[in-house]
């Protein structure tokens, strides 16, 4: 569905360097990583919205940047909040975004108004934060795409409709046919979907695996600061202390089972917290 190999993007100030990664059709992948690590700048790079220095993106088999009109009539993204032409009516949007793809399906669309409470009468402005995110879905999910690509997708809405939001996710993966890449900063939200997990820190990938694999692979290890020794202390990827004691991550085949302290498996907020510690 889609391979990216070897992408890269350098700007004056940021890198970002050597990202590939493979998502087969049926399958949720959740990126995440602190701000500025390079989501953005990948997903934009994926879809030649900025141009890549290096590297190469292929969809449906085709490459991108040979096939881009064609292929972006079968990818759905979205950046967020729909922000653009505020003072027009959602009709008057819709009825130009459509012009734009041979397969638009007005039934579906107007499925999604309805199943996200959106009236076509009201200008972008008047939309709250979330009631945006949701138009954008809307507009990118009415167009016949088998791709869909979503930066922040649940950002500005409320635990409710984003629980709403990721079990239409899963919906639209059920058949085995589309799939689904969606960054986000709310990790919480891949424990409930996601299938695998990209991971990126400052430009890099560190980890691209299935989400079990990813927590799997790691231990949060708990104890004293006077068991701890300055070998153990060097395997960490990050490590807090306080005057109670440590907590600090580490990957599984590095930890010696025997060791006096408590160990439990993280989640990915940890994972990814612990990694962007400084003493990581």
């Amino acid at each position: 569905m889609l391979k990216v190999e070897g992408l890269s993007k350098h700007y004056p100030e940021f890198d970002l360097t050597d990202v590939s990664f493979n998502l087969e059709r049926g399958y949720i992948l959740g990126f995440i990583g602190r701000n500025g690590a390079g989501k953005s700048t990948t997903i934009k790079s994926i879809l030649n919205l900025v141009t890549p220095t290096s590297g190469k993106i292929e969809i449906l088999g085709k490459n991108f940047q040979e096939n881009e009109l064609e292929l972006k009539e079968k990818v759905g993204y979205t950046f967020g909040e729909v922000n653009y032409y505020s003072k027009t009516k959602i009709k008057t949007l819709a009825n130009v975004y459509k012009k734009f793809f041979s397969k638009w399906d007005e039934q579906l669309y107007r499925q999604y108004l309805n199943r996200f409470k959106i009236s076509e009468n009201k200008k972008v402005e008047e939309l709250s934060s979330g009631m945006k995110v949701k138009l954008g879905l809307t507009f990118a999910l009415s167009h016949g795409a088998e791709l869909f690509i979503f930066d922040e997708p649940t950002s500005g809405l409320d635990p409710i409709a984003r629980d709403e939001l990721l079990d239409l996710f899963q919906e639209i993966v059920s058949d085995g046919n589309k799939s689904i890449l969606f960054s986000t900063h709310i990790t919480s939200d891949l424990d409930k979907c996601a299938d695998y997990i990209l991971f990126i820190k400052d430009g890099k990938i560190v980890a691209n695996s299935t989400k079990d694999e990813l927590i799997n692979s790691h231990l949060i290890v708990k104890g004293s600061l006077g068991d701890l020794t300055e070998q153990l202390e060097k395997q960490f990827i990050g490590i807090k202390k306080n005057k109670f004691g440590f907590s600090g991550l580490i990957k599984k085949e590095f930890y010696d089972s025997g060791l006096p302290f408590d160990t439990e498996l993280p989640n990915l907020e940890e994972i990814m917290v612990y990694y962007n510690k400084e003493e990581a």
